[in-house]
């Protein structure tokens, strides 16, 4: 990936290589020496295309977030630019990059058990699954039943659950495991508290609503916030002339505050 150009400084750093293939964190740090601070990494949306949105996206949320005391991170990950990209592949760099912060939590200045993911679109999906499906896994070294990737809270913009659609649409080649690739498809009591963030004019809408009552009907809790008429992305920076980046903003720093992490 080209370098990428942030409006704030960030200072980078390589989690992971992969055929000669750098991926870093952007890490938005807030300002004062304090240990054992919250974590919150941002997986962009728009992956999956041959010409990707960047971490890039979440800056403003990270930047704002980092100035409430938490280790803010947008997370660059493969995606549809990489040669022979699957989306199998951003899903092991989910693991990937919550293991780098937890096992480097010392020196990042980050408390290894409150870490946040959140993630939008495609950047949810990978999320999601990364937490839900367990065999999917890079790391020759790592244990698929350890628990050292998965974040202690989670945020979701959102995002496509079902991925026998995705890999009709997307990634024929991965049909036959669609099933096992599909977070609708596998309903379990697995996921940690979660916030998920809506419009209910976004084509997502029903398929989220319909995944998250057959979760919480499972027992998990995900507390779902709608946005009436708004559309896929609503929440981005530059639309609707901000007001819902600053609403989804609050409603993610309401949430922080609820659970202590803020």
């Amino acid at each position: 990936m080209n370098s990428l150009k942030f409006d704030f400084p960030v200072t980078e750093k390589t989690y992971k290589e992969v055929e000669n293939r750098k991926l870093s964190l952007y890490i938005f740090e807030p300002k004062g020496n304090q240990r054992e601070r919250p974590a919150i990494l941002f997986f962009n949306g728009g992956s999956f295309k041959t010409k990707p949105k960047t971490p890039v996206q979440f800056q403003h949320q990270a930047h704002y977030f980092s100035t409430n005391g938490m280790v803010a991170i947008c997370v660059d990950y493969r995606n549809g630019s990489d040669e022979g990209f699957l989306p199998t592949q951003a899903i092991y760099d989910v693991k990937s990059a919550v293991r780098y912060v937890r096992r480097n939590a010392s020196d990042l200045g980050v408390d290894p058990d409150k870490i946040v993911v959140c993630g939008a679109s495609a950047g949810g999906y990978i999320t999601i699954s990364s937490i839900m499906l367990d065999n999917l896994n890079d790391d020759n070294e790592y244990d698929n039943q350890s628990t050292e990737h998965l974040p202690n809270f989670l945020i979701i913009f959102a995002a496509g659950m079902d991925g026998v659609d995705i890999m009709k649409r997307r990634y024929p080649q991965l049909l036959d495991n669609a099933i096992e690739l599909s977070p609708i498809h596998n309903i379990k009591k697995c996921l940690p508290t979660t916030l998920w963030l809506c419009g209910t004019g976004d084509d997502l809408y029903e398929n989220n609503t319909n995944f998250i009552n057959l979760m919480n009907q499972e027992g998990n809790n995900i507390i779902l916030k709608t946005f009436e008429n708004l559309e896929h992305g609503f929440f981005n920076y530059g639309r609707h002339q901000n007001e819902y980046f600053h609403k989804t903003k609050f409603e993610i720093e309401k949430y922080l505050q609820s659970i202590n992490i803020i």
